[in-house]
């Protein structure tokens, strides 16, 4: 893949009715580091045809394209590709593709974006892939086929997931527990999605919190489930971008802690287990430690 694009910051994506300019031009002037404009869930059947036009303007028009993303429709869906006709020459950072089914849709979806690039004088692979991975029962089932060798492979960053659309598809009437917490399916997804985030090598994102007003709550779960290796979370609402963006930044106590880990281990070449702070330390927490720090943008 040629002119391989930076990637872009991944802690908050906010979510933008494609047919809403008002809407699209806050969360493009926003904090969030990815803004999500949408042409599935949020637009009506009737709307999509002005809806792709005023995305690809929006996109057009910015200075900072690689942080404009936009959710397209599923790849079993004409309108995916009518979608995909529509923004590929205004050169988004990539796309969001909802419904994913395992590796052979980001395939196809690879192979659509490779003819449009080439149509348009975009270099090839510069349009990158996130993908939501458990919305269909089908998906559950295919979260470890990211993690494959196929046509589109290097053009995947990220893997989210949902509960609305997996709900809905079981014919589910609940999602969660009387505690608040989502019931075992719903978790189960959470996991999936996860470790086939972590196999594949990608940015594992968490999923939407429709409590848009509950900030304390949204910081609290942004916490938790960056402590449980998330790299980022979607948002539906502007309010929520900040409390996102700041519990998956590190705080200057854990670089400096991430730091030290990595200096005891210097110290001791060969050695599989230092002692720092009055606890023993063995490799993983070396792993964890770098991460982090080549995370936060220091080698």
């Amino acid at each position: 893949m040629s002119d391989t694009p930076a990637l872009p910051r991944m802690r908050s994506w906010l979510f933008a009715p494609g047919d809403s300019e008002k809407k699209m031009g806050k969360a493009i002037a926003g904090t969030a580091d990815i803004a999500l404009l949408d042409l599935e869930d949020s637009v009506a059947p009737e709307n999509k045809p002005a809806a792709r036009a005023m995305v690809a303007e929006q996109i057009a028009a910015s200075d900072n394209r690689g942080r404009l993303w936009v959710r397209i429709n599923p790849v079993s869906t004409h309108d995916c590709i009518a979608d995909l006709a529509a923004i590929i020459p205004a050169r988004p950072g990539g796309v969001f593709l909802p419904k994913a089914e395992g590796a052979a849709d980001i395939t196809q979806v690879h192979h659509y974006l490779t003819a449009l690039e080439a149509a348009n004088g975009i270099p090839q692979g510069r349009t990158l892939i996130a993908a939501l991975v458990t919305e269909t029962a089908a998906a559950m089932f295919r979260t470890g086929e990211y993690a494959g060798d196929y046509p589109g492979r290097e053009r995947l960053v990220a893997m989210s997931w949902g509960a609305e659309d997996l709900s809905s598809a079981l014919g589910a009437s609940e999602q969660r527990g009387p505690d608040g917490e989502y019931s075992h399916t719903y978790e189960m997804a959470r996991s999936l999605c996860l470790i086939g985030a972590s196999a594949a090598g990608v940015a594992a994102i968490e999923t939407v919190q429709p409590e848009f007003r509950d900030l304390d709550a949204l910081a609290a779960r942004a916490r938790r489930v960056r402590a449980q290796g998330f790299r980022g979370m979607l948002a539906i609402h502007p309010a929520q971008v900040d409390p996102i963006n700041a519990a998956f930044t590190p705080s200057a106590e854990e670089l400096a802690h991430a730091r030290a880990i990595v200096q005891a281990f210097a110290d001791h070449p060969g050695a599989g287990v230092v002692a720092l702070d009055g606890a023993m330390l063995d490799r993983p927490h070396l792993a964890l430690a770098q991460r982090l720090l080549t995370e936060a943008g220091e080698k």
